[in-house]
């Protein structure tokens, strides 16, 4: 979506004298992912972009269509047009999320391989260490608040028991973040002719998020088992999701629901006209004016995609999300975020400041006076 604003196929369009903001044709996006290689053929991409209508990521303007149309119709992401179903299994997942980046992060981690009867398992933690370091981050008030938390987590399985027998405690139990969200995945692997191979021989990836004891009239998202015998349960409307059969875990009760996590894709392409440095930022009477934005991430994060190194620059920025609001854009040097001065940074570093610092995030950026 990012990529698709930065190349201007998203932009207010129209038609039989209405305006239309924020969408694109069908045709040309059709186009655009054949050229961009993120389809071999028109068929796969009419097929792609079906499963997002069917997952509710995209739809047509008028909601005259229900099928995706390879023609000169139009088309919006609902996170353009604010009819996202941003739902409390959505809202834990981006949660679980963020936790994640922020204790992959840190310095001194508490996630490790660990051994339980001879096994070994990857992204471990005890109960008990868990709750001292959400307590220390600032990410839960008192030990109760952060017993919550890690049980909203297990019971969208984004973290478990190793051995799938225990809730969550405050305990030396031993668990293990389920999903690995650094992996990422194209969107072209969600046409598999063998999912469930794939999915059983890559059951970290992000794209997979297992329900527990599910809310009705949630969207749909496609559930997977934590066993190794994965069961692939086809995507359906909400009205006629059933359980999974033959599921050991007793706090499971999983329907299949399918999550596409906001991947911060943009074009590799640098946005730049030409490359700068910071000397030139820097130099006396050099054509940029600084400016400082307050960013209040939202449960998905805070909009924007940071690229390069030396200094680093704003690559795309979500129309619809915090930063934009905040008065970022694209091509705008960092300069400080939250206080450090970043300049001689790379973007890796930049993010991992970001992704691990308040939700509040405050950054200094250099703009070029047009």
């Amino acid at each position: 979506r990012l990529r698709l604003h930065d190349g201007k196929l998203i932009k207010d369009r129209r038609y039989h004298l209405r305006t239309y903001p924020n969408c694109f044709v069908a045709k040309e996006l059709t186009d655009w992912l054949v050229d961009h290689k993120e389809a071999p053929d028109r068929e796969t991409a009419i097929r792609l972009m079906q499963k997002l209508m069917d997952h509710y990521i995209i739809h047509h303007v008028c909601d005259e269509h229900s099928d995706y149309k390879d023609a000169k119709l139009l088309y919006r992401f609902r996170k353009d047009d604010g009819t996202f179903p941003l739902s409390k299994d959505v809202k834990v997942f981006m949660r679980g999320q963020s936790l994640y980046e922020k204790l992959i992060s840190a310095e001194d981690p508490i996630l490790k391989v660990r051994e339980e009867n001879s096994v070994k398992y990857q992204r471990t933690f005890l109960g008990s260490e868990m709750i001292d370091w959400l307590i220390q981050e600032g990410e839960a008030a008192n030990r109760k608040e952060a017993v919550e938390l890690g049980r909203a987590l297990l019971e969208h399985g984004i973290v478990q028991h190793v051995s799938n027998r225990h809730h969550f405690f405050d305990s030396n139990i031993l668990y293990q973040f389920w999903i690995n969200f650094r992996r990422r995945r194209r969107l072209t692997e969600l046409l598999s002719e063998n999912p469930s191979r794939a999915l059983s021989e890559s059951p970290d990836s992000p794209f997979c998020l297992r329900k527990l004891n599910p809310d009705q009239g949630n969207t749909s998202f496609l559930s997977v088992q934590p066993n190794k015998e994965i069961k692939i349960v086809s995507a359906v409307r909400r009205s006629s999701i059933t359980s999974l059969a033959g599921n050991s875990n007793p706090y499971f009760s999983a329907a299949p629901t399918l999550v596409f996590p906001p991947v911060a894709e943009c074009n590799p392409k640098s946005v730049l006209k030409r490359p700068v440095t910071n000397e030139e930022l820097l130099s006396p009477g050099a054509p940029y004016i600084k400016k400082t934005l307050t960013i209040v991430g939202d449960a998905v994060g805070w909009g924007f995609v940071v690229r390069g190194g030396r200094p680093c620059h704003i690559q795309a920025v979500d129309p619809g999300g915090p930063a934009a609001a905040a008065g970022m854009k694209v091509c705008q040097f960092v300069f400080s975020v939250n206080g450090m001065y970043v300049l001689h940074l790379d973007y890796q570093t930049i993010s991992s400041l970001i992704m691990t610092g308040p939700r509040t995030l405050v950054m200094e950026v250099m703009e070029a006076i047009e």
